[in-house]
């Protein structure tokens, strides 16, 4: 996780909290979050980043669409931060 940017990082917790969310909805969520527009050129670049680091995996659902889901090792990275994280904020 320490060479992800925090964009990526973020995507991750999206796709973590969807159920095999396709990217216009990882999109749509993201935009909430940063309350602003989030291009194609700088959403689809990193998701593939994060399946070329083996953290997603990529389906099809039809012809026009694909979906994200974590791999373990997405996951396992996943909670490690999330532990790591919790050793500097009490909440």
């Amino acid at each position: 996780m320490y060479d992800l940017t925090g964009f990526q990082r973020d995507l991750l917790y999206v796709i973590a909290g969807e159920e095999e969310p396709h990217g216009l909805a990882i999109k749509e969520e993201l935009e909430q979050y940063y309350e602003k527009e989030i291009h194609h050129g700088r959403l689809y670049p990193n998701l593939d980043t994060l399946v070329d680091k083996g953290l997603v995996e990529k389906g099809t659902r039809d012809r026009r669409t694909n979906f994200y889901t974590l791999t373990r090792r997405g996951r396992r990275e996943l909670e490690a931060r999330r532990e790591w994280e919790a050793q500097y904020v009490d909440l």
